[in-house]
Protein backbone atom coordinates (compact mmCIF):
# COMPACT_ATOMS: atom_id res chain seq x y z
CA UNK A 1 0.00 0.00 0.00
CA UNK A 2 1.30 3.43 -0.94
CA UNK A 3 2.33 5.77 1.89
CA UNK A 4 1.82 9.50 1.30
CA UNK A 5 4.60 11.76 2.52
CA UNK A 6 4.55 15.55 2.24
CA UNK A 7 7.85 17.42 1.79
CA UNK A 8 7.60 21.15 0.99
CA UNK A 9 8.72 22.43 -2.39
CA UNK A 10 8.48 25.96 -0.96
CA UNK A 11 11.48 28.16 -1.85
CA UNK A 12 12.42 28.76 1.79
CA UNK A 13 12.19 25.05 2.63
CA UNK A 14 14.33 24.28 -0.42
CA UNK A 15 16.96 26.72 0.81
CA UNK A 16 17.01 24.78 4.08
CA UNK A 17 17.58 21.42 2.41
CA UNK A 18 14.13 20.10 1.50
CA UNK A 19 15.25 18.89 -1.95
CA UNK A 20 18.17 16.94 -0.49
CA UNK A 21 15.87 15.38 2.10
CA UNK A 22 13.39 14.40 -0.60
CA UNK A 23 16.00 12.77 -2.83
CA UNK A 24 17.66 10.97 0.08
CA UNK A 25 14.30 9.67 1.33
CA UNK A 26 13.48 8.18 -2.06
CA UNK A 27 16.73 6.21 -1.94
CA UNK A 28 16.68 5.26 1.74
CA UNK A 29 13.06 4.11 1.65
CA UNK A 30 13.36 2.30 -1.70
CA UNK A 31 11.67 -0.92 -0.47
CA UNK A 32 8.65 1.13 0.62
CA UNK A 33 6.05 2.43 -1.83
CA UNK A 34 6.11 6.16 -1.13
CA UNK A 35 3.90 8.78 -2.72
CA UNK A 36 5.90 11.98 -2.10
CA UNK A 37 3.87 15.16 -2.47
CA UNK A 38 5.74 18.48 -2.73
CA UNK A 39 3.39 20.74 -0.80
CA UNK A 40 3.78 24.36 0.26
CA UNK A 41 5.26 25.36 3.60
CA UNK A 42 3.01 25.70 6.63
CA UNK A 43 4.92 28.87 7.49
CA UNK A 44 6.75 27.59 10.58
CA UNK A 45 10.14 28.20 9.03
CA UNK A 46 12.28 27.26 12.02
CA UNK A 47 10.88 23.71 11.60
CA UNK A 48 11.74 23.40 7.91
CA UNK A 49 12.27 21.04 6.23
CA UNK A 50 9.00 19.76 7.72
CA UNK A 51 8.10 16.20 6.79
CA UNK A 52 4.48 15.04 7.13
CA UNK A 53 3.20 11.52 6.66
CA UNK A 54 -0.34 10.19 6.39
CA UNK A 55 -0.65 7.37 8.93
CA UNK A 56 -3.57 5.11 9.89
CA UNK A 57 -4.19 7.42 12.86
CA UNK A 58 -3.92 10.68 10.91
CA UNK A 59 -1.38 13.05 9.40
CA UNK A 60 1.66 13.66 11.60
CA UNK A 61 4.76 15.80 11.22
CA UNK A 62 8.49 15.60 11.94
CA UNK A 63 10.90 18.50 11.79
CA UNK A 64 13.25 20.04 11.13
CA UNK A 65 14.46 17.00 9.19
CA UNK A 66 17.96 16.69 7.71
CA UNK A 67 19.38 13.95 5.52
CA UNK A 68 21.26 12.64 8.56
CA UNK A 69 17.96 12.18 10.42
CA UNK A 70 16.42 9.85 7.83
CA UNK A 71 17.95 6.52 8.99
CA UNK A 72 16.71 7.17 12.52
CA UNK A 73 13.26 8.15 11.29
CA UNK A 74 12.96 5.01 9.19
CA UNK A 75 14.15 2.87 12.09
CA UNK A 76 11.54 4.53 14.33
CA UNK A 77 8.82 3.72 11.79
CA UNK A 78 7.91 7.29 10.93
CA UNK A 79 5.68 6.05 8.08
CA UNK A 80 3.38 4.70 10.78
CA UNK A 81 3.74 7.73 13.05
CA UNK A 82 6.52 6.22 15.18
CA UNK A 83 8.00 8.19 18.06
CA UNK A 84 11.20 10.11 17.40
CA UNK A 85 12.84 13.24 18.89
CA UNK A 86 11.65 15.17 15.80
CA UNK A 87 8.04 13.98 16.19
CA UNK A 88 5.59 16.92 16.25
CA UNK A 89 2.25 15.13 15.93
CA UNK A 90 -0.60 16.82 14.10
CA UNK A 91 1.07 20.07 13.03
CA UNK A 92 -2.27 21.89 12.95
CA UNK A 93 -2.44 21.56 16.74
CA UNK A 94 0.91 23.31 17.15
CA UNK A 95 0.32 26.54 19.13
CA UNK A 96 1.83 28.63 16.33
CA UNK A 97 -0.86 27.37 13.93
CA UNK A 98 -3.73 26.58 16.29
CA UNK A 99 -4.08 30.22 17.41
CA UNK A 100 -4.28 31.49 13.83
CA UNK A 101 -7.38 32.03 11.72
CA UNK A 102 -6.28 31.32 8.19
CA UNK A 103 -8.57 32.36 5.34
CA UNK A 104 -6.53 33.27 2.28
CA UNK A 105 -3.75 30.78 3.07
CA UNK A 106 -5.80 28.05 4.73
CA UNK A 107 -4.86 25.37 2.19
CA UNK A 108 -1.16 26.24 1.93
CA UNK A 109 0.86 23.29 3.25
CA UNK A 110 -2.26 21.12 3.37
CA UNK A 111 -2.77 20.26 -0.30
CA UNK A 112 -0.83 19.26 -3.39
CA UNK A 113 -0.46 22.64 -5.12
CA UNK A 114 -0.37 21.03 -8.58
CA UNK A 115 -3.61 19.07 -8.17
CA UNK A 116 -6.87 20.76 -9.15
CA UNK A 117 -8.85 17.85 -7.69
CA UNK A 118 -7.05 18.33 -4.36
CA UNK A 119 -7.89 22.05 -4.44
CA UNK A 120 -11.56 21.36 -5.14
CA UNK A 121 -11.69 18.63 -2.47
CA UNK A 122 -10.54 21.12 0.16
CA UNK A 123 -13.18 23.73 -0.56
CA UNK A 124 -11.75 25.44 -3.60
CA UNK A 125 -14.01 26.37 -6.50
CA UNK A 126 -17.12 27.18 -4.46
CA UNK A 127 -16.60 30.91 -4.82
CA UNK A 128 -16.33 30.71 -8.59
CA UNK A 129 -19.38 28.44 -8.77
CA UNK A 130 -21.42 30.96 -6.77
CA UNK A 131 -20.11 33.88 -8.82
CA UNK A 132 -21.39 32.22 -12.01
CA UNK A 133 -24.91 32.43 -10.58
CA UNK A 134 -24.67 36.19 -9.92
CA UNK A 135 -24.69 39.28 -12.10
CA UNK A 136 -21.48 41.31 -12.31
CA UNK A 137 -23.02 44.03 -10.14
CA UNK A 138 -24.00 41.46 -7.50
CA UNK A 139 -20.44 40.10 -7.36
CA UNK A 140 -19.05 43.61 -6.94
CA UNK A 141 -21.58 44.29 -4.19
CA UNK A 142 -20.44 41.17 -2.31
CA UNK A 143 -16.85 42.39 -2.40
CA UNK A 144 -17.91 45.90 -1.35
CA UNK A 145 -20.03 44.61 1.54
CA UNK A 146 -17.19 42.38 2.78
CA UNK A 147 -15.01 45.43 3.49
CA UNK A 148 -12.02 43.89 1.66
CA UNK A 149 -9.25 46.41 1.10
CA UNK A 150 -6.10 46.06 -0.99
CA UNK A 151 -3.57 43.82 0.73
CA UNK A 152 -0.60 45.13 -1.23
CA UNK A 153 -0.16 48.08 1.12
CA UNK A 154 -2.40 50.89 -0.12
CA UNK A 155 -5.50 49.40 1.57
CA UNK A 156 -7.84 50.91 -1.05
CA UNK A 157 -11.40 49.46 -0.91
CA UNK A 158 -11.48 46.64 -3.43
CA UNK A 159 -15.18 46.99 -4.18
CA UNK A 160 -14.80 50.62 -5.26
CA UNK A 161 -11.98 49.70 -7.64
CA UNK A 162 -13.97 46.85 -9.18
CA UNK A 163 -17.10 48.99 -9.56
CA UNK A 164 -15.13 51.67 -11.38
CA UNK A 165 -13.91 49.10 -13.91
CA UNK A 166 -17.39 47.57 -14.22
CA UNK A 167 -18.96 50.98 -14.91
CA UNK A 168 -16.34 51.99 -17.49
CA UNK A 169 -17.42 50.97 -20.99
CA UNK A 170 -14.71 49.34 -23.08
CA UNK A 171 -14.33 46.66 -25.75
CA UNK A 172 -11.59 45.04 -23.62
CA UNK A 173 -10.80 44.96 -19.92
CA UNK A 174 -8.00 43.32 -17.96
CA UNK A 175 -7.33 41.77 -14.57
CA UNK A 176 -3.77 42.10 -13.26
CA UNK A 177 -2.39 40.24 -10.27
CA UNK A 178 0.49 42.16 -8.71
CA UNK A 179 2.91 39.48 -7.47
CA UNK A 180 6.02 41.66 -7.50
CA UNK A 181 6.51 41.08 -3.76
CA UNK A 182 9.65 43.15 -3.17
CA UNK A 183 9.25 44.39 0.42
CA UNK A 184 11.79 43.18 2.96
CA UNK A 185 10.39 40.57 5.30
CA UNK A 186 7.47 39.60 3.04
CA UNK A 187 6.76 36.16 1.62
CA UNK A 188 2.98 35.63 1.83
CA UNK A 189 2.45 36.12 -1.91
CA UNK A 190 5.18 33.61 -2.67
CA UNK A 191 3.77 31.09 -0.20
CA UNK A 192 0.31 31.37 -1.76
CA UNK A 193 1.57 31.03 -5.33
CA UNK A 194 3.82 28.08 -4.51
CA UNK A 195 1.43 26.38 -2.09
CA UNK A 196 -2.09 27.12 -3.42
CA UNK A 197 -1.89 28.66 -6.93
CA UNK A 198 -5.44 27.70 -7.89
CA UNK A 199 -6.73 30.07 -5.21
CA UNK A 200 -5.15 33.03 -7.00
CA UNK A 201 -6.51 31.83 -10.35
CA UNK A 202 -10.00 31.50 -8.89
CA UNK A 203 -9.92 34.98 -7.34
CA UNK A 204 -8.83 36.52 -10.64
CA UNK A 205 -11.48 34.60 -12.59
CA UNK A 206 -14.15 35.91 -10.22
CA UNK A 207 -12.83 39.43 -10.76
CA UNK A 208 -13.11 38.84 -14.51
CA UNK A 209 -16.76 37.87 -14.14
CA UNK A 210 -17.37 40.91 -11.95
CA UNK A 211 -16.10 43.51 -14.42
CA UNK A 212 -16.40 41.81 -17.79
CA UNK A 213 -12.73 40.96 -18.37
CA UNK A 214 -11.61 37.83 -20.21
CA UNK A 215 -7.84 38.18 -19.89
CA UNK A 216 -5.69 38.31 -16.77
CA UNK A 217 -1.98 38.79 -16.20
CA UNK A 218 0.07 37.80 -13.16
CA UNK A 219 3.23 39.89 -12.79
CA UNK A 220 5.59 37.67 -10.77
CA UNK A 221 8.76 38.88 -9.10
CA UNK A 222 11.77 37.75 -11.12
CA UNK A 223 13.36 36.23 -8.00
CA UNK A 224 10.41 33.78 -7.68
CA UNK A 225 11.15 31.01 -10.24
CA UNK A 226 9.34 28.37 -8.18
CA UNK A 227 6.18 30.51 -7.99
CA UNK A 228 6.41 31.15 -11.73
CA UNK A 229 6.60 27.42 -12.42
CA UNK A 230 3.78 26.59 -10.00
CA UNK A 231 1.43 29.16 -11.57
CA UNK A 232 2.09 27.97 -15.11
CA UNK A 233 1.54 24.36 -14.04
CA UNK A 234 -1.75 25.31 -12.37
CA UNK A 235 -2.93 27.26 -15.43
CA UNK A 236 -2.16 24.28 -17.66
CA UNK A 237 -4.23 22.00 -15.42
CA UNK A 238 -7.08 24.46 -14.86
CA UNK A 239 -8.35 24.07 -18.42
CA UNK A 240 -12.08 24.56 -18.76
CA UNK A 241 -12.48 25.17 -15.02
CA UNK A 242 -11.68 28.86 -15.61
CA UNK A 243 -14.23 29.06 -18.43
CA UNK A 244 -13.40 31.72 -21.02
CA UNK A 245 -11.02 33.53 -18.68
CA UNK A 246 -7.40 33.31 -19.84
CA UNK A 247 -4.44 33.97 -17.51
CA UNK A 248 -0.88 34.78 -18.62
CA UNK A 249 2.11 34.82 -16.25
CA UNK A 250 4.90 37.34 -16.78
CA UNK A 251 8.24 37.51 -14.97
CA UNK A 252 8.96 40.96 -13.53
CA UNK A 253 11.79 43.21 -14.61
CA UNK A 254 13.68 43.01 -11.32
CA UNK A 255 12.98 46.58 -10.17
CA UNK A 256 11.39 47.39 -6.80
CA UNK A 257 9.49 50.33 -8.28
CA UNK A 258 7.61 47.94 -10.60
CA UNK A 259 5.60 46.93 -7.55
CA UNK A 260 3.91 50.33 -7.98
CA UNK A 261 0.86 49.58 -10.10
CA UNK A 262 1.46 52.01 -12.97
CA UNK A 263 5.17 51.16 -13.28
CA UNK A 264 4.08 47.52 -13.38
CA UNK A 265 1.69 48.29 -16.24
CA UNK A 266 4.51 49.96 -18.17
CA UNK A 267 6.68 46.88 -17.63
CA UNK A 268 3.86 44.54 -18.72
CA UNK A 269 3.57 46.55 -21.92
CA UNK A 270 7.26 45.93 -22.60
CA UNK A 271 8.43 49.38 -21.60
CA UNK A 272 10.80 50.65 -18.93
CA UNK A 273 9.15 50.53 -15.50
CA UNK A 274 8.48 54.22 -14.86
CA UNK A 275 5.62 55.52 -12.73
CA UNK A 276 2.72 57.08 -14.63
CA UNK A 277 1.09 60.32 -13.60
CA UNK A 278 -2.46 60.04 -12.24
CA UNK A 279 -5.13 60.70 -13.39
CA UNK A 280 -6.15 58.79 -15.37
CA UNK A 281 -6.49 55.92 -12.91
CA UNK A 282 -5.66 52.38 -14.08
CA UNK A 283 -9.28 51.41 -13.38
CA UNK A 284 -10.21 53.70 -16.30
CA UNK A 285 -7.06 53.75 -18.42
CA UNK A 286 -4.79 50.89 -17.41
CA UNK A 287 -3.07 48.06 -19.28
CA UNK A 288 -2.83 48.91 -22.99
CA UNK A 289 -5.07 51.90 -22.28
CA UNK A 290 -8.00 49.71 -21.17
CA UNK A 291 -9.91 49.61 -17.84
CA UNK A 292 -7.92 47.36 -15.51
CA UNK A 293 -8.45 45.78 -12.10
CA UNK A 294 -5.09 45.63 -10.30
CA UNK A 295 -4.95 43.77 -7.02
CA UNK A 296 -2.32 42.11 -4.89
CA UNK A 297 -2.10 38.31 -4.68
CA UNK A 298 -3.57 38.15 -1.16
CA UNK A 299 -6.44 40.43 -2.19
CA UNK A 300 -7.40 37.99 -4.95
CA UNK A 301 -6.84 35.03 -2.60
CA UNK A 302 -9.42 36.51 -0.21
CA UNK A 303 -12.11 36.72 -2.89
CA UNK A 304 -13.07 33.00 -3.25
CA UNK A 305 -14.04 32.67 0.41
CA UNK A 306 -16.08 35.89 0.28
CA UNK A 307 -18.11 34.53 -2.65
CA UNK A 308 -18.29 31.05 -1.12
CA UNK A 309 -19.36 32.06 2.39
CA UNK A 310 -20.87 35.49 1.84
CA UNK A 311 -19.76 39.04 2.58
CA UNK A 312 -20.95 38.85 6.20
CA UNK A 313 -18.47 36.06 6.95
CA UNK A 314 -15.54 38.29 6.02
CA UNK A 315 -17.05 41.45 7.49
CA UNK A 316 -17.36 39.72 10.88
CA UNK A 317 -13.56 39.41 11.09
CA UNK A 318 -11.34 42.33 12.06
CA UNK A 319 -11.87 45.74 13.66
CA UNK A 320 -12.97 49.21 12.53
CA UNK A 321 -12.53 49.69 8.81
CA UNK A 322 -9.97 46.87 8.66
CA UNK A 323 -12.03 43.78 7.94
CA UNK A 324 -11.00 40.19 7.42
CA UNK A 325 -7.53 38.78 8.02
CA UNK A 326 -4.00 39.68 7.00
CA UNK A 327 -1.08 37.26 6.73
CA UNK A 328 1.64 38.86 8.86
CA UNK A 329 5.19 37.77 8.11
CA UNK A 330 7.78 37.70 10.90
CA UNK A 331 11.43 38.07 9.90
CA UNK A 332 14.68 39.62 11.06
CA UNK A 333 16.06 39.06 14.55
CA UNK A 334 13.15 36.89 15.72
CA UNK A 335 13.23 33.47 17.34
CA UNK A 336 10.31 31.93 15.46
CA UNK A 337 10.10 33.54 12.05
CA UNK A 338 7.18 32.62 9.86
CA UNK A 339 3.68 33.44 8.72
CA UNK A 340 0.78 34.29 11.02
CA UNK A 341 -2.65 34.92 9.48
CA UNK A 342 -5.01 36.48 12.00
CA UNK A 343 -7.89 38.97 11.90
CA UNK A 344 -7.06 42.66 12.27
CA UNK A 345 -7.12 43.68 15.92
CA UNK A 346 -4.17 41.65 17.21
CA UNK A 347 -1.35 43.77 18.66
CA UNK A 348 2.19 43.97 17.39
CA UNK A 349 3.44 42.77 20.79
CA UNK A 350 1.38 39.59 20.51
CA UNK A 351 2.97 38.76 17.16
CA UNK A 352 6.48 39.51 18.38
CA UNK A 353 6.31 37.55 21.63
CA UNK A 354 3.33 35.16 21.64
CA UNK A 355 4.20 33.91 18.17
CA UNK A 356 7.75 35.12 17.47
CA UNK A 357 9.18 34.35 20.92
CA UNK A 358 11.19 37.58 21.07
CA UNK A 359 14.62 38.20 19.58
CA UNK A 360 16.58 35.27 18.20
CA UNK A 361 19.69 36.71 19.87
CA UNK A 362 18.01 36.63 23.30
CA UNK A 363 18.55 40.37 23.68
CA UNK A 364 15.68 42.87 24.11
CA UNK A 365 13.80 43.89 20.99
CA UNK A 366 14.50 47.58 20.38
CA UNK A 367 12.77 48.38 17.09
CA UNK A 368 10.48 46.79 14.55
CA UNK A 369 10.00 47.90 10.96
CA UNK A 370 6.50 47.22 9.69
CA UNK A 371 5.47 47.58 6.06
CA UNK A 372 8.64 46.92 4.11
CA UNK A 373 11.79 49.00 3.53
CA UNK A 374 9.73 52.21 3.43
CA UNK A 375 7.86 51.45 6.66
CA UNK A 376 8.38 53.23 9.97
CA UNK A 377 10.62 51.94 12.76
CA UNK A 378 8.49 51.43 15.84
CA UNK A 379 9.98 51.55 19.36
CA UNK A 380 9.01 49.22 22.19
CA UNK A 381 6.60 51.85 23.54
CA UNK A 382 4.44 51.33 20.41
CA UNK A 383 4.41 47.53 20.41
CA UNK A 384 0.88 47.54 21.88
CA UNK A 385 -0.50 49.27 18.79
CA UNK A 386 -3.41 47.34 17.31
CA UNK A 387 -2.72 45.92 13.87
CA UNK A 388 -5.22 48.04 11.99
CA UNK A 389 -4.74 50.39 9.02
CA UNK A 390 -6.11 53.46 10.81
CA UNK A 391 -4.34 52.73 14.11
CA UNK A 392 -1.01 52.59 12.30
CA UNK A 393 -1.73 55.72 10.29
CA UNK A 394 -2.43 57.53 13.57
CA UNK A 395 1.16 56.91 14.73
CA UNK A 396 2.74 57.79 11.38
CA UNK A 397 3.24 54.18 10.30
CA UNK A 398 1.84 51.76 7.73
CA UNK A 399 0.88 48.09 7.80
CA UNK A 400 1.81 47.68 4.15
CA UNK A 401 1.85 44.06 3.02
CA UNK A 402 2.18 42.80 6.60
CA UNK A 403 5.94 42.35 6.64
CA UNK A 404 7.52 42.71 10.09
CA UNK A 405 11.30 42.87 10.56
CA UNK A 406 12.59 42.82 14.13
CA UNK A 407 15.82 44.34 15.52
CA UNK A 408 17.38 43.84 18.94
CA UNK A 409 19.11 46.52 21.05
CA UNK A 410 22.35 46.29 19.06
CA UNK A 411 20.81 48.05 16.04
CA UNK A 412 21.99 51.53 15.00
CA UNK A 413 18.92 53.37 13.72
CA UNK A 414 20.93 56.12 12.07
CA UNK A 415 22.42 53.46 9.80
CA UNK A 416 18.93 52.12 9.12
CA UNK A 417 17.79 55.64 8.20
CA UNK A 418 20.72 55.95 5.81
CA UNK A 419 19.81 52.60 4.30
CA UNK A 420 16.28 53.85 3.56
CA UNK A 421 17.62 56.81 1.59
CA UNK A 422 20.22 54.65 -0.19
CA UNK A 423 17.53 52.11 -1.08
CA UNK A 424 15.38 54.84 -2.59
CA UNK A 425 18.32 56.23 -4.56
CA UNK A 426 19.03 52.76 -5.96
CA UNK A 427 15.43 51.82 -6.78
CA UNK A 428 14.00 55.17 -7.93
CA UNK A 429 12.64 55.14 -11.47
CA UNK A 430 14.10 58.64 -11.81
CA UNK A 431 10.99 60.32 -13.17
CA UNK A 432 10.48 62.89 -10.41
CA UNK A 433 13.12 65.16 -8.86
CA UNK A 434 12.22 64.80 -5.14
CA UNK A 435 12.75 61.05 -5.27
CA UNK A 436 15.65 60.93 -7.74
CA UNK A 437 17.71 63.76 -6.23
CA UNK A 438 16.27 63.93 -2.72
CA UNK A 439 17.30 60.38 -1.85
CA UNK A 440 20.90 61.00 -2.95
CA UNK A 441 21.07 64.20 -0.91
CA UNK A 442 19.46 62.30 1.98
CA UNK A 443 22.30 59.78 2.09
CA UNK A 444 24.84 62.61 2.10
CA UNK A 445 23.09 64.57 4.86
CA UNK A 446 22.73 61.51 7.12
CA UNK A 447 26.40 60.66 6.66
CA UNK A 448 27.34 64.19 7.71
CA UNK A 449 25.03 63.99 10.74
CA UNK A 450 26.63 60.68 11.73
CA UNK A 451 30.01 62.40 11.42
CA UNK A 452 28.92 64.94 14.04
CA UNK A 453 27.12 67.71 12.13
CA UNK A 454 23.95 67.67 14.25
CA UNK A 455 22.97 71.11 12.98
CA UNK A 456 21.89 69.40 9.73
CA UNK A 457 19.02 67.49 11.37
CA UNK A 458 16.52 70.30 10.54
CA UNK A 459 17.74 70.15 6.94
CA UNK A 460 17.10 66.39 6.88
CA UNK A 461 13.57 66.93 8.18
CA UNK A 462 12.96 69.60 5.53
CA UNK A 463 14.23 67.26 2.83
CA UNK A 464 11.87 64.54 4.08
CA UNK A 465 8.96 66.98 3.91
CA UNK A 466 9.81 67.79 0.28
CA UNK A 467 10.00 64.10 -0.64
CA UNK A 468 6.73 63.30 1.15
CA UNK A 469 4.70 65.98 -0.57
CA UNK A 470 6.53 66.34 -3.87
CA UNK A 471 7.19 62.79 -5.04
CA UNK A 472 5.12 61.29 -7.83
CA UNK A 473 4.53 57.96 -6.09
CA UNK A 474 5.06 56.17 -2.78
CA UNK A 475 8.67 55.29 -3.63
CA UNK A 476 9.85 58.79 -2.75
CA UNK A 477 6.78 59.75 -0.75
CA UNK A 478 7.27 57.01 1.84
CA UNK A 479 11.06 56.97 2.12
CA UNK A 480 10.80 59.62 4.90
CA UNK A 481 8.76 57.19 7.06
CA UNK A 482 11.74 55.11 8.25
CA UNK A 483 13.99 58.20 8.38
CA UNK A 484 11.66 60.36 10.46
CA UNK A 485 10.61 57.50 12.74
CA UNK A 486 14.29 56.78 13.46
CA UNK A 487 14.90 60.48 14.18
CA UNK A 488 11.82 60.82 16.38
CA UNK A 489 12.06 57.61 18.40
CA UNK A 490 15.82 57.02 18.51
CA UNK A 491 17.44 60.50 18.51
CA UNK A 492 20.39 59.24 20.54
CA UNK A 493 21.57 57.23 17.51
CA UNK A 494 22.08 60.46 15.58
CA UNK A 495 24.28 62.10 18.24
Amino acid sequence: MSITVYIPGDAAALSLGAEEVCNALRQAAAPLELNIVRNGSRGLYWLEPLLEVVTPSGRVAYGPVTVADLPGLLEAGFTQGGQHPLFLGDIETHPYLARQQRVSLKRVGLIDPRSLSDYLAYGGGKGLANALKLTPAEIVQQITDSGLRGRGGAAFPTGIKWKTVLDTASKQKYIVGNADEGDSGTFADRMLMEGDPFCLLEGMAIAGLAVGATIGYIYVRSEYPHAYAALNAAIAKAGEWLGDFRIIVRLAAGAYVCGEETAMLESLEGKRGIVRSKPPLPAINGLFGMPTVINNVISFASVPDILAKGAAFYQDLGVGRSRGTLPFQLAGNIKYGGLIEVPFGTTLRELLYDYGGGAHSGRPLRAVQVGGPLGAYLPESQFDTVLDYEAFAAIGAVLGHGGIVAFDDSVDLSLQARYAMAFCAHESCGKCTPCRIGSVRGVEVIERIRAGENKLIPLLRSLCDTMTHGSLCAMGGMTPYPVLSALNHFPEDFQ
